[in-house]
């Protein structure tokens, strides 16, 4: 799961610096056509590169503060004053230097309320358009021609794009970042509710202790506390009383140990259900292929002890996608077989180092344990157990 989390994290990470790519590419395609038209000169690109380079160090630190839940002011403030520094030193054309303070409005906008992120792209408009039509209107620019019809035509298409770009900028990074964390809300949820469900069996233990045992140990020690009384008294009485705890001691042994048979021997029904649910809340896509007929009660518990392993090391060692488990049985023998497209690229022996006692489970009901990878990238672990199961074989 963690793992899973880590990847989610640079997916989201990658996502949101990528308008700082796209922001360079934009730049550097200005920067190479203004040159050339004579409108940009060496010192004001190489300041501009500068101004960039500065921006990018204070983008990164504000997408790594962003995802461990902070919001850095300062260096939002300082960002989004070499952005604007930079569109105006550049020439602020919409598709180059001009996107730089967009690129800013994108992070910006991110871990502030929804009013202040409506704030923050009405005032990157107000503040960008500006640039944006003096450039259209740069006399300067050989190629732009200034009879009105055309000024008006530039100017209206500077506004436009400069409201339509403000409006969405500031919700486009915000939505990742919003998946990103309901992903990190869902894992920590089945991290609370693993834990809620050990101490609701710790309790539920607990209380059959209580309920089974207890009574017992209570009754030993009233009846050892009379025979001490009685030792004087009447020896005979006494020893009836030994007699008795004797028994009770004998009888809480036994239900004891019927209790704690209980919680060792697993269902294979319920753990196939636990399993599947695990597994597809990993995003692991799980299908089961089950017989009709229930698996004989001999060799269940063992196939169960084999399928809680083997979604272990699906979760742990691999980065599968895809897990199928099937059983089946004749009159001869019984089969388990797990199957995932996640191979780890490992040896077999390291891959969780329950296989070895899952190894000597099968080896007592006379069957045998296989795992392995395939040529095709997929790791089956098989389990054959002989039926009617031959224990100690």
């Amino acid at each position: 799961m963690a793992e899973g989390l880590n990847r989610a994290r640079k997916v989201v990470r990658w996502t949101l610096n990528g308008t700082l790519i796209l922001t360079w590419f934009l730049a550097a395609g200005s920067t190479v056509a203004a040159m050339g038209l004579g409108i940009l000169t060496w010192p004001r690109a190489l300041l501009a590169v500068a101004g960039l380079v500065a921006f990018s160090v204070f983008f990164f630190r504000i997408t790594g503060a962003v995802l461990a839940h902070r919001y850095p002011v300062r260096d939002v403030v300082a960002a989004g004053a070499l952005s604007l520094g930079v569109a105006i030193v550049g020439g602020s054309p919409i598709t180059g230097w001009g996107f730089v303070p967009l690129a800013w409005l994108s992070i910006a906008a991110i871990g502030v309320p929804r009013r202040v992120a409506v704030l923050l792209g009405a005032g990157t408009a107000v503040v960008v358009t500006p640039l944006g039509v003096l450039w259209v209107l740069d006399s300067t620019d050989p190629s732009i021609s200034l009879d009105p019809a055309t000024a008006a035509g530039g100017v209206v298409g500077v506004i436009i794009y400069y409201l339509v770009m403000c409006s969405l900028f500031p919700w486009t990074n915000r939505l990742w970042v919003w998946i990103w964390q309901l992903a990190e809300e869902a894992h920590a949820g089945r991290e609370a509710q693993a834990r809620l469900a050990v101490a609701e069996e710790r309790l539920r233990f607990a209380r059959d202790l209580h309920d089974l045992v207890g009574h017992q140990l209570s009754a030993i020690a009233v009846k050892s506390e009379l025979a001490v009384r009685l030792t004087g008294v009447d020896a005979d009485a006494a020893r009836d009383e030994m007699a008795e705890v004797r028994g009770l001691a004998r009888t809480a042994l036994r239900e004891l140990r019927e209790t704690v048979r209980g919680y060792r021997r697993l269902d294979l029904d319920a753990e196939l259900t636990t399993v599947r649910g695990v597994l597809e809340a990993a995003g692991v896509t799980c299908r089961l292929h089950l017989p009709h007929r229930e698996v004989p009660e001999e060799v269940a518990p063992v196939f169960a002890w084999v399928v809680r392993e083997a979604a272990t090391n699906v979760l742990r060692h691999s980065s599968a996608s895809r897990c199928d488990i099937t059983v089946r049985h004749s009159d001869e023998e019984a089969v388990l077989e797990v199957r995932n497209d996640g191979a780890a690229h490992r040896a077999v022996e390291d891959v969780g180092s329950g296989l070895a006692g899952l190894g000597e489970r099968m080896a007592a009901v006379g069957g045998t344990l296989e795992a392995r990878p395939t040529g095709s990238g997929e790791f089956v672990l098989r389990a054959v157990a002989p039926l009617p199961v031959e224990v100690g074989a």
